[in-house]
């Protein structure tokens, strides 16, 4: 268009924004936008705001795990007197879901009912998400049975809260119908997919049925023409770790069809740390440095081959490694946690936090900790 000496309009760009989000090219979305920005026809704020621009905002949040400016966002919405729509609701549940925030889900719940919305397979499924990531389990069950019309993703959730709570019979019980489903004409949107898999593997890896990992994962591509991802290769090698069938999850890892990424190498690595922490059969220290050469200044692979000279009796190693990350003023990425609590949602760290708010809890844990010692 150029070429021909055409210039680009405000119609123009919103065209070309849009096929760089779906394929994901940022550095070009960015030329785009720099582009329009040089014209004249950008502006920092947007003048007419619609749900569509709020729910697309507050979604971008929520995937790049800004889960509290999604929640926000989601408020100051309501606030502009936008009345949220079936789309507000499920990026607000999803964010209440990997917060673990089950007041407000709830909340939103209630907000579906007395606004008569239907429990659409979309609503339905996140509904049963948060409900499951939050530990009600007993509710997420009960939206599933409600649900008039339920998809995969409704399924794998449900069959994961049988995981959670160490029925793993029930869950391959539960894949079973949907893999035979497909055969059904009637129920072609309840095929397994990829997440299906996934959360198999998974419960094979807890429940340490190591044959049945291995059947799950051919018949995946030879059955249902789905190719193995990064995560699936990570779960069985999960599979093969936990089982302490250490030389085995070498070989496979060095037989996958892609490149192993550091995932895979650490998880490898932490099996090795519990199951041949000697590391008599060798496979340790090269899974070691097959690591740390694609991550050499992540602090929490070098914990992890600290921890593993330390337990083997190698003082000496144990403290070089550790001195690595303090010259090179590196630190794993300390633990966190999320309580709900009073409505309201808590976030804490692993150590010592120097918010004022929390001083008050560690007193009280340091009298608990003094109390539990007179009592033992």
């Amino acid at each position: 268009m150029r070429d021909r000496g055409i210039m680009p309009n405000k119609h123009t760009f919103p065209f070309l924004i849009k096929s760089c989000a779906a394929s994901s090219t940022l550095n070009e979305g960015r030329q785009v936008h720099v582009d329009d920005v040089k014209r004249g026809l950008d502006s920092d704020e947007m003048p007419q705001r619609t749900v569509v621009s709020w729910n697309s905002v507050r979604a971008a949040c929520v995937e790049g795990l800004w889960l509290g400016d999604g929640i926000g966002y989601f408020f100051r919405m309501r606030g502009c007197g936008f009345v949220p729509v079936e789309t507000s609701m499920v990026v607000v549940l999803s964010a209440c879901a990997e917060l673990g925030y089950l007041s407000l889900g709830r909340w939103v719940h209630s907000q579906l009912v007395l606004r008569g919305m239907a429990l659409s397979v979309q609503l339905g499924t996140a509904l049963v998400d948060m409900y499951r990531k939050s530990g009600a389990l007993g509710c997420a069950n009960a939206v599933f049975e409600r649900m008039e019309k339920r998809n995969v993703w409704s399924s794998v959730d449900v069959a994961c809260d049988d995981i959670g709570v160490g029925s793993t019979w029930e869950a391959l019980a539960l894949f079973a119908m949907i893999s035979s489903s497909n055969s059904n004409k009637n129920n072609h949107d309840i095929c397994p997919n990829y997440v299906t898999y996934l959360g198999v593997l998974c419960d094979c890896s807890h429940a340490g049925m190591v044959d049945e990992a291995y059947r799950y994962f051919q018949e995946m591509e030879c059955v249902h023409g789905i190719k193995p991802r990064m995560t699936h290769y990570g779960a069985m090698v999960d599979v093969l770790g936990r089982a302490g069938w250490l030389r085995e999850a070498y070989e496979f890892v060095e037989s996958m069809l892609v490149e192993p990424d550091p995932v895979v190498w650490r998880t490898l690595l932490s099996a090795c740390t519990v199951h041949d922490v000697h590391d008599h059969a060798g496979i340790g220290e090269r899974v070691r440095k097959r690591l740390l050469g694609m991550e050499a200044r992540r602090g929490g692979n070098l914990v992890i081959v600290s921890n593993m000279y330390a337990e083997a009796g190698m003082w000496e190693e144990a403290a070089n490694v550790r001195r690595v990350m303090r010259d090179g003023g590196m630190k794993k990425t300390a633990g966190e946690s999320c309580v709900d609590l009073g409505s309201s949602m808590h976030r804490f760290f692993a150590g010592y936090d120097p918010c004022t708010d929390l001083v008050p809890v560690y007193h009280l844990l340091d009298d608990l900790n003094l109390h539990l010692k007179v009592i033992d």
